[in-house]
């Protein structure tokens, strides 16, 4: 995976969802309108941190490279160089896997 050219800031990240699932365990094949929302995907980028009251930077649990699992609907989906991702806050993860 090539090394993408955006930097979120504060606590955000960017996440590649994997891809969904092209057939059921029984080997049916899926039409796209009928695939699932993936909730899981890599983190390509990762912010600073969130500031607390005191302006001080309250470092990240989630760094570049983790795979995790969110929520089906969270974050804000975009297109950068012509890849699918996916920017949410830290607080939209639920674990590391």
């Amino acid at each position: 995976m090539s090394e993408i050219k955006i930097k979120p800031l504060s606590d955000r990240i960017v996440v590649k969802p994997m891809e969904a699932e092209d057939k059921t365990k029984g080997g049916i094949i899926l039409p796209d309108t009928a695939k699932e929302k993936p909730v899981e995907g890599t983190v390509v980028a990762a912010g600073p941190g969130r500031k607390n009251d005191e302006g001080k930077v309250i470092p990240m649990d989630i760094k570049v490279g983790d795979t995790v699992l969110y929520g089906k609907y969270s974050g804000t989906e975009v297109t950068i160089e012509g890849e699918e991702y996916l920017i949410m806050r830290e607080s939209d993860i639920f674990a590391i896997v």
